[in-house]
């Protein structure tokens, strides 16, 4: 675990820092609490903050609620302070800015110790619900408030004139998978397209029963669609066992390319039209939403570039 220690007092923060490096602990000292500040906003493998009371330009109460602040859902981190002064005001307003523990100073090694074990417990029940409410459990990819999520960091970039792409992507006749061999089979479908969907550099998620998205980060609409159409065409080889038997599958896909003053809501609605068009096309098949740019890809064996979607 990495851990900041911030005192004023070279002598003490030697102490406590050789105590943690005996035991391992990646340790980063600071004698100036906006430095540390400033570090632990930059860092994200930052695990746990260890302050005294009195850093030099803003107190350790100052910098208790800081980290709090910076300490989102997203990314857990232990804040304990450290005081020599153990009056019960002094332990209540450090647990009201934020602190999730307390230490005299100097501290004892072993409770010390067995603070930082507390902290490492915390930490890893906190990044297991963090993973809970963020992974679908069937996939193991995001889940829809996750992969929305996610989805500003993209947004924002686009906004700033980086590319963006959207791929919507639905499994063909899914229910009948479900229906003739079963909700198990169709469990092992889902998992199986979701593996082919992982692309580098792209956000995906699982939105929606046999549904998925995929945000492709400086990828234009060009390269989208060839990406779309080589996960087309690695679905539809696979074979999903089936107690004994196999089954094949294939998914229609919708692309879109971010507008300007465009949103990702909008962004995936345009995929998720172009999607429709792949369906009631005939399925198995790649569809742009922009017509004027690129026309749909065809799911025939020459994957031709059509440029009147009512032929594909």
């Amino acid at each position: 675990m990495r851990i900041v220690l911030v005192d004023p007092s070279r002598t003490a923060a030697k102490f406590v820092s050789r105590l943690l490096e005996a035991r391992d602990y990646d340790v980063r000292v600071f004698a100036d609490g906006c430095e540390a500040l400033a570090y632990i906003k930059s860092d994200t493998d930052v695990g746990a903050l260890i302050t005294t009371a009195e850093p030099l330009s803003i107190s350790g109460l100052e910098l208790c609620w800081e980290t709090r602040l910076i300490a989102t859902s997203q990314r857990p981190i232990y804040v304990i302070m450290m005081s020599s002064n153990n009056d019960d005001d002094q332990l209540s307003a450090a647990l009201d800015h934020g602190a999730d523990d307390f230490l005299s100073k100097p501290p004892a090694p072993k409770e010390l110790y067995a603070r930082l074990r507390a902290a490492e417990r915390f930490g890893t029940m906190q990044r297991e619900l963090i993973r809970l409410a963020t992974t679908d459990s069937l996939t193991g990819m995001f889940n829809r408030r996750a992969f929305f999520e996610k989805a500003k960091a993209l947004s924002e970039r686009a906004e700033a004139g980086e590319l963006l792409c959207a791929v919507m992507v639905d499994i063909d006749h899914f229910k009948l998978i479900n229906d003739v061999h079963g909700h198990e089979v169709g469990d092992h479908a889902i998992c199986a397209v979701a593996q082919a969907l992982m692309v580098e550099r792209a956000l995906v998620g699982r939105i929606g029963g046999e549904e998925f998205a995929v945000l492709l980060d400086g990828r234009g609409l060009a390269d989208a669609l060839g990406i779309a159409e080589r996960r087309r065409l690695k679905i539809e080889e696979m074979q999903i066992d089936a107690g004994g038997k196999t089954v094949s599958l294939t998914c229609s896909f919708g692309v879109s390319e971010w507008r300007p003053d465009d949103s990702i809501d909008r962004l995936l609605k345009r995929a998720d039209m172009a999607l429709y068009e792949a369906k009631i096309g005939g399925r198995n098949r790649v569809v742009a939403a922009d017509n004027s740019l690129l026309a749909p890809i065809n799911s025939g064996s020459s994957s031709r570039i059509r440029v009147d979607r009512k032929s594909a």
